[in-house]
């Protein structure tokens, strides 16, 4: 990677913990609709409730519940796609499928996506159940931390239970990677950049 891509991953990671409690509301408010569509009552009514809660019942610390495997996620998400996307287009137009335009920067991106979700989505798996878990009337979590999570994961619901929601990861992070990576290739095609 150039330099400039790990500035642009420090960015993104530094990003990722400031914009964890914002994360941390949305999977706990998705957790409720799944509560509320077994007739259970929401935990929240809204976002801000949500915030006020969490700080209320967890303490201003709790905002952050979950950091840890959010940015493990986010390194995994950029690793995938910043490290894929070139060599996956090398691959391309090396082997001739396409030359070095649209076609082919499509076929990367597809690629660099593919890579994304793969990588990541044992994180995103691992997050979501430390962000979304409460504790129990004693005081416990069932999750100590992330390693805990996955080895709790694994062995009760297998190593495939990592890659849950595989598809649906994939159909968010397919359309990002392809207007990404094909705007980053027209900018650099103005800028009179070369390719690689």
């Amino acid at each position: 990677l150039s330099a400039v891509k790990y500035v642009i991953v420090a960015c993104l990671l530094m990003i990722q913990v400031v914009a964890s409690p914002a994360d941390l509301v949305k999977v706990r408010m998705q957790a409720d609709s799944r509560m509320a569509s077994q007739g259970l009552q929401p935990r929240y009514c809204g976002p801000f409730d949500a915030f006020n809660k969490i700080i209320r019942t967890e303490g201003f610390r709790g905002l952050w519940k979950g950091v840890l495997p959010n940015v493990q996620r986010a390194f995994l998400v950029n690793m995938g796609e910043l490290a894929c996307y070139d060599h996956a287009k090398r691959f391309v137009i090396n082997n001739n499928i396409a030359n070095d335009n649209i076609y082919a920067h499509t076929l990367s991106s597809i690629m660099s996506g593919l890579a994304a979700t793969t990588l990541s989505c044992p994180a995103d798996v691992i997050k979501t159940r430390m962000m979304n878990q409460a504790a129990d009337k004693q005081g416990n979590y069932k999750y100590r931390n992330s390693y805990d999570c996955l080895v709790k994961t694994v062995r009760v619901e297998g190593l495939k239970a990592l890659w849950k929601g595989f598809f649906p990861t994939w159909a968010r992070l397919g359309p990002w990677q392809f207007v990404f990576w094909v705007s980053y290739e027209k900018f650099r095609q103005i800028a009179g950049l070369s390719s690689f």
